[in-house]
């Protein structure tokens, strides 16, 4: 025993030791470094290489270790990038923007933002260019706003229109005795279609191929316009892969020409007019922002609330990445009883989850909307359980091409009874009452647990239904008729009245202040994210080892998706709003 006491004393004493002495270190880094602050120099070019992950909101880590070890999250606000963009459109330093980005992590809905926000850069009469190495059709439809675009001589344009893929598990299940048992309403509700079928149903393929088209409509629009294309000399170009490389980009007036990056860098001294041998003042979006160029300051005493809810809904407290119900209405009561805010924004950017929390949201949201405007601006998806948080607000916005609506619910439970029965495996059940046993992993779905579940699918898509036509002000058969599970773009549904206005946050926000009859007035983001002592810990060298991350190689990005989505489903619980189980528009 005394041995065993000292080996794990000797232990201890060399993590506290390790772990002391990269604190060390750290401060000393810390303390030695120059602390400057990042100044704007004149006749600086703003660079955008947008490499970090764009969510809605990304505020500043309050992890303290972050911040003596200098440690980046990897993400960036589009509040912080909108901001910045506004600032720099003012700022006599910047002389213009260079868009040098290559793959954007970013959602089609944030980057049109993105792009219209650069559109009113360009207004102020200060150049934009663009070059890569190679654009992929995110980067090209941002890229596609510059004055002039430029690719690398060996480079091209992956211009070829969307597509979406979804893997199908029908057969597999079959085969392996594993399966999924789905209880659904909405003939559109393919969330969980992937389980029941071994191809894609005629309904999910009419529905996919009328939102992509949808958004494939508004991305060309654009681009047209910046490039002085019509819609069907685009469309010629995408079905002919005629901007694959330099020269047939060049021919097909989709680009400005080819060129190195020292030779690009030339063009940028001849647009800001120093000479070439000069050293150009390149300044990244990142330290501009850091700078304190990512807010608009304002002394205003009267404020408007941004609540963000942005990722997958659950049912809890959530976080940066999920909406949990706790956080949610936790923010929405302190902006609503702060005498400041006058009006109430929610931000919804997600594709959906629990239902149970999508409704304890719905309510907090309507005791809000009795005391103060709400005004709901839309980002890449507000749909499903996302829209369910939306529908009752006084005025919704969406961007053109939000995925939004699937007005539908599901129930999925894991199963299996075919695999145990293979390999020899019987689970044996014992209760008090006749329904106490409920549901087995290792027994097929019993009739009296079908009924039950499908009783309360039915009941919660009816609630949901009901909730849409009282916000909207429609009657039921209205909305039944456009939901049944069905997505729509932004664009069509304006058309079905599931939203108000196409805008982006920033007009809702105005919206809002117009609703609280405002003139002057600053903007506070919400909820507040505070970690505690165990996801403080999580950052730490040596701590805490980076699993999903450690997957992501080994599994390659492809595969550590679809064991994502896999797992994702089936962690699901309780009564489900989400849209399709994996839809990456490419």
């Amino acid at each position: 025993m005394t041995f065993l006491r000292e080996l794990l004393a000797v232990i201890v004493g060399i993590f506290v030791s390790l772990f002391l002495m990269i604190m060390v270190f750290a401060l000393i880094g810390f303390l030695m470094g120059d602390g400057d602050e990042i100044k704007v120099k004149s006749n600086s070019v703003l660079i955008l290489k947008l490499k970090e992950e764009i969510k809605d909101y990304a505020p500043k880590s309050d992890d303290p270790f972050e911040m003596i070890l200098d440690i980046k999250d990897g993400k960036m606000g589009l509040n912080q990038m909108i901001n910045a963009i506004e600032n720099a459109k003012d700022d006599d330093n910047i002389k213009g923007i260079s868009i040098e980005a290559l793959q954007i992590n970013a959602g089609i809905s944030q980057l049109q933002s993105l792009r219209d926000k650069l559109l009113e850069f360009k207004e102020s009469g200060k150049f934009i260019t663009a070059y890569a190495d190679y654009y992929d059709q995110k980067n090209y439809y941002l890229s596609s706003v510059a004055d002039s675009i430029y690719v690398n001589p060996v480079g091209g344009i992956d211009f070829k229109g969307l597509s979406v893929e979804i893997p199908y598990f029908k057969d597999f299940e079959d085969k392996y005795g594993i399966k999924m048992e789905v209880i659904r309403h909405g003939k559109y509700k393919s969330a969980v279609e992937p389980f029941l079928f071994d191809k894609m149903s005629d309904e999910n393929r009419e529905q996919t191929f009328s939102f992509l088209n949808s958004i494939w409509g508004e991305l060309v629009e654009d681009i047209g316009y910046s490039i002085n294309k019509t819609s069907d000399e685009l469309n010629h170009v995408a079905d002919g892969l005629l901007a694959r490389n330099p020269e047939l980009a060049t021919e097909n007036d989709m680009i400005d020409g080819s060129l190195y990056k020292d030779e690009y860098k030339n063009k940028l001294n001849n647009l800001v007019g120093i000479d070439l041998d000069k050293k150009l003042n390149l300044i990244s979006l990142e330290d501009y922002i850091d700078s304190g160029k990512g807010r608009n300051k304002s002394t205003a005493k009267d404020r408007i609330a941004v609540i963000y809810a942005q990722g997958e809904i659950i049912y809890g407290k959530g976080n940066e990445n999920e909406i949990g119900q706790e956080l949610i209405n936790k923010a929405l009561k302190k902006a609503r009883e702060s005498k400041n805010v006058k009006a109430i924004v929610l931000r919804v950017n997600s594709p959906g989850g629990s239902g149970l929390s999508s409704d304890i949201m719905w309510r907090e949201l309507e005791l809000t909307k009795k005391e103060k405007p709400l005004v709901v601006s839309m980002g890449n998806y507000a749909a499903s359980g996302g829209y369910y948080i939306a529908c009752n607000a006084d005025k919704i916005f969406a961007e053109p091409t939000t995925i939004t609506g699937s007005i539908g619910v599901f129930g999925a439970i894991p199963n299996f009874y075919g695999l145990t029965e293979k390999i020899g495996i019987n689970a044996e059940q014992v209760g008090t009452n006749k329904q106490s046993v409920g549901y087995s992993v290792f027994e097929p779905m019993n009739p009296e647990f079908y009924d039950v579940t499908k009783e309360g699918i039915e009941t919660f898509y009816k609630s949901f239904v009901q909730k849409v036509a009282d916000g909207r002000n429609m009657t039921y058969a209205q909305v039944d008729s456009i939901a049944q599970g069905r997505v729509w773009t932004g664009v069509q549904a304006k058309e079905n009245g599931l939203v108000d206005e196409l805008g982006s946050l920033e007009d809702a926000i105005e919206a809002a202040a117009e609703l609280a009859d405002l003139d002057d007035y600053r903007v506070r983001n919400y909820p507040n994210y505070k970690k505690d002592i165990n996801d403080m810990f999580n950052n730490v060298p040596f701590v805490k080892v980076n699993k999903e991350k450690l997957l992501q190689e080994e599994l390659g990005a492809e595969n550590y998706k679809m064991y994502k989505n896999i797992k994702k489903i089936s962690s699901l619980k309780g009564i489900q709003a989400r849209i399709p189980f994996e839809m990456v528009i490419e």
